[in-house]
This record gives C-alpha cells, sequence and structure tokens, in this order.
C-alpha cells in the first residue's frame, strides 16, 4: 500500500513526460509483482486432485529435508497438496488379471507364453493367467520398493519375471509327466506359494495362478504320455472285470457249498431220526405193538365168521351156510 501511495502522490507532482514514464514503469512492475505472487498461491500453495474409486494415492514429496514417498496412502477423495512440492501418484487396487499367451487375439498381441523346463530337461510351453490385487495400505511400500507409477509396466515386466522364474524354480523338481499329468495341480499350487512369498513385502496378493488349457510338449512325449495313461486306464478296467469275475466264482462256490452243506445237515438229521428210532424197537415194544394191532383188529370185527374155511389138510374150500 505504501508504494501505491507514493505512485499516486507522485503522479501529483508528474510535470513532463519523463516523470509519466518513471510512473508508469513503476505501477507495472508493481502490477507483475502482484500477479507473480497470486500465481505463486495458487500453483505453490492450493491445488486439488481427485483418487478415484477403487484407488489409492501416494504423495512423493520432491522437496525439502522429507523428501519421497510418504508412508500413509491416500484414499478415496478430493486431495488438496502443491504441486511444486509433491506429486500424487495413483493406484488401482482393484483386482487385475493377466493373461500371457501364445494366442495373439488373447491379451495382447505378441506372444507372451511362458516356457520352463522340467527335472528331465525337457521344455514345456504353457499359456498362463493370473489375477492379483494391491493392498491399500501397502501401496506406499509398492512404490519404494519398485519405482513404478504404471501398473501394466509392473505387470508386464517385473511380474512376469517373478512368475517365469518361480515356473522354472519348481518344475525343476517334477518330472514332465508329472507337470502333464495327475499332479499338475500340485505344482500350480506350488508355483502361485512361491510367487506370494515374492511379492509378500509390498502388499501384492495373488488371487489366482493357473494354466489355460493343457501345458505343451513335443509331440512324442505328449503321445507317450497319452499312451501310458490309456495302459494304465486300461489295466485297472482289467483289474475290476476280475475282480468282478472271482467275485461271482466265489459267489456261485459259496453257494454249492452251502447246497452240500444243507444236503449233509439234512441226511445226519435223517440218519439221526433213524438211530434213534431203531433204538427204540425193544421186544417188549414189538409185543405191545403187535398187541395193539390186534386190538384194533377186534375192534373192527363185526361179529361175522369167515364165508369161507379151509377143510383140513386136504386144502378144500368149504362154503358155509349163511345165519338164519
Amino acid at each position: 500500500m505504501t508504494l501505491f501511495g507514493e505512485a499516486f502522490n507522485d503522479k501529483k507532482n508528474i510535470g513532463n513526460s519523463e516523470d509519466r514514464i518513471k510512473l508508469a514503469l513503476r505501477i507495472g512492475g508493481l502490477l507483475l509483482v502482484a500477479v507473480i505472487g497470486v500465481s505463486i498461491f495458487f500453483n505453490y500453495i492450493v491445488s486439488i486432485d481427485r483418487i478415484g474409486a477403487g484407488h489409492v494415492g501416494v504423495e512423493v514429496v520432491l522437496s525439502g529435508s522429507q523428501r519421497g514417498a510418504s508412508e500413509i496412502p491416500i484414499r478415496t477423495g478430493w486431495v488438496f497438496y502443491s504441486p511444486l512440492r509433491s506429486q500424487i501418484v495413483e493406484f488401482p487396487t482393484f483386482v487385475q488379471t493377466v493373461k500371457w499367451t501364445q494366442d495373439t487375439n488373447e491379451g495382447r498381441a505378441v506372444n507372451e507364453q511362458m516356457s520352463f523346463n522340467s527335472k528331465e530337461g525337457m521344455e514345456i510351453y504353457s499359456d498362463v493367467s493370473l489375477s492379483y490385487s494391491i493392498e491399500p495400505k501397502r501401496v506406499p511400500d509398492f512404490y519404494v520398493k519398485y519405482r513404478v507409477t504404471d501398473l501394466d509396466q509392473f505387470t508386464r515386466g517385473i511380474l512376469r519375471d517373478v512368475v517365469r522364474n518361480s515356473l522354472n524354480e519348481i518344475a525343476s523338481t517334477y518330472t514332465v509327466e508329472q507337470i502333464y499329468g495327475e499332479q499338475k495341480t500340485a505344482f500350480l499350487t506350488q508355483v502361485q506359494r512361491r510367487v506370494q512369498e515374492q511379492m509378500d513385502p509390498v502388499g501384492v496378493e495373488i488371487q489366482q495362478f493357473g494354466f489355460i488349457g493343457a501345458p505343451r510338449v513335443p509331440q512324442v512325449i505328449a503321445q507317450a504320455i497319452t499312451a501310458k495313461a490309456q495302459a494304465i486306464q486300461d489295466a485297472e478296467r482289467a483289474r475290476n472285470e476280475l475282480a468282478k469275475t472271482q467275485a461271482e466264482a466265489a459267489k456261485q462256490v459259496a453257494e454249492a457249498e452251502g447246497e452240500a452243506k444243507s444236503g449233509v445237515t439234512r441226511a445226519q438229521g435223517e440218519a439221526e431220526a433213524n438211530r434213534i428210532r431203531q433204538s427204540s424197537l425193544t421186544p417188549q415194544l414189538l409185543q405191545l405193538r403187535t398187541l395193539e394191532n390186534q386190538r384194533a383188529l377186534i375192534d373192527r370185527w363185526n361179529g361175522q365168521l369167515p364165508s369161507v374155511e379151509t377143510a383140513g389138510s386136504s386144502a378144500m374150500m368149504l362154503q358155509l351156510p349163511g345165519a338164519r
């Protein structure tokens, strides 16, 4: 205000063109200083940015004694900061999915298939898919570790190298047949665990990891593995059929043995019954049975004599007169 006041007081005393020029230069200088001051205020003190949903920001201090990334991440919302003193780096925290494939129509338009060597040194090719996310509170650690502002650069570069190295490390303990066959799941689980171990310090969480389709090995090896698997299946089927036949034969033998044992048991029972009957036939019992039979005959007699009788020793048959 003092400078402006002096300028206006001087204006009253202007008497020639030289004084007017000096006054104009002084006023112009004051205006320039004011413009620069306002510009510094708005650019150094007030700058606004917005962190979108599913993202986290990191403030990177560019000047002063505390230069470097802030340890506290910036959450979703509006951010006020000084662009001359710091910058805001934004990272997505939602799940990222990448596919490294031979097919140029899937993933990027280049061949990104993975290659690794088995325990025998056999080279195997495969298409791989991976999903990961960054833990929001660990974003500053991630930035300090890798110094990347483009997450795709991390995915296609650093993460791909980690996955490839992990595949080679774990595959060196598996045969090609195990990787190609029934132990493929165990192999992939170990690889994912190995990748996770290396990503844990920076808060990268592996959500999913696996092959897209079957691993690719030389055709002759694939045919040999397929033939062996078919032979195992055939042998298993033969064992099942043999077990079924043996079970049916054992059933028939058991049935025959059962019938035989049943016949023996019946015969033994009948023999035992006959023995008991024979042992019970005493002379007294026979005499009793004879008397009982005679008594039964007497009870049934109607009181009439026979109509035919033998005459002496001539064996002549005489007709007896009937009763009158």
